[in-house]
């Protein structure tokens, strides 16, 4: 015959095992006593045992039955065990998100907004994975990441996007660089030239930014002379600081060295425009409770 009884069945044999008695069985599981009885007369049809024994004083397990009530008492304590850690999740905001980022937006952006989220909810944990934004948005499409944070790209494909804030792109040295600059063109260099005849140092090619950058010279029809690649804005902004030469990089980023005077912005004859920068996860894939929490909360805040 075949086993198409349910999980209910192994329920009742359960706690009349472990009670001994029908009746209070039937108590315990709101069902009449027929009904305990018949179920259990299912489920030892099914199986072509007895697994109890019957008599005025109650019933006792057979052999079969002392064999069958180990796993059943074993599956039972594992399924309270499941629904004890979940109410404990849900209670206390157990999670687990899994963040993609940059190595510039993780040091300036997600650190701050990390530290406020987790002072309120101290029970939930990230993993962090820095790399480049188009690395983080294959990441996502993979189903690798819960959430990137990244500057909006011109296509977003089967991303959701949701900004958080801008970001503006200039071009920064030191004072001391643009004077032996001048001193070397000639005094009353227009910024185009500055950007032409200086040591330019910009992020490498695969990262989103430079490609923001080389279509804003091609758009302006301005020359560039000799480049320096680097890998990420950090360095970037430490090479312009040690007088190396004009670096590109996030005019957020540099506000203390700008105010103390460290660095200087060459002011361009057209601003870059600004960029979003956001969170963006997967259209068709729910996120879970903690990543909706951690995204919601700055969309609230």
């Amino acid at each position: 015959m075949e086993n198409d009884f349910s999980l209910a069945a192994y329920r009742v044999f359960n706690v009349v095992a472990e009670t001994g008695n029908i009746s209070r069985a039937a108590k315990l599981l709101y069902i009449s006593q027929p009904g305990i009885s018949k179920s259990i007369s299912k489920l030892e049809q099914n199986l072509g045992v007895t697994l109890f024994v019957r008599s005025s004083r109650g019933v006792r397990l057979t052999e079969e039955g002392k064999q069958l009530y180990e796993y059943t008492k074993s599956a039972f304590l594992t399924l309270q065990e499941g629904e004890n850690t979940i109410k404990k999740i849900s209670n206390l905001g157990i999670g687990h998100i899994k963040i993609g980022v940059s190595t510039t937006l993780c040091k300036y952006m997600l650190l701050p907004y990390l530290k406020e989220f987790a002072e309120k909810f101290p029970h939930v944990h990230f993993t962090i994975q820095c790399q480049s934004t188009f690395q983080t948005m294959e990441l996502l499409e993979q189903g690798k990441l819960d959430i990137g944070l990244i500057g909006r790209p011109d296509q977003m494909k089967e991303l959701e996007f949701y900004p958080v804030g801008e970001i503006e792109d200039g071009f920064f040295a030191t004072a001391g660089y643009l004077n032996h600059l001048k001193v070397r063109e000639g005094k009353g260099l227009s910024a185009e030239k500055i950007l032409e005849r200086a040591n330019l140092m910009l992020l490498d090619e695969k990262n989103i930014t430079r490609l923001y950058i080389d279509q804003y010279f091609r758009e302006n029809h301005m020359k560039t002379g000799q480049i320096l690649e680097v890998s990420n804005m950090d360095l970037l902004i430490e090479f312009a600081k040690a007088g190396i030469g004009v670096a590109c990089v996030i005019k957020q980023f540099v506000k203390r060295e700008l105010e103390s005077g460290e660095l200087v912005e060459i002011k361009l004859p057209k601003a870059i425009e600004k960029r979003d920068v956001g969170f963006s996860y997967r259209k068709d894939r729910t996120l879970s409770k903690s990543a909706e929490k951690f995204v919601n909360y700055y969309k609230l805040g």
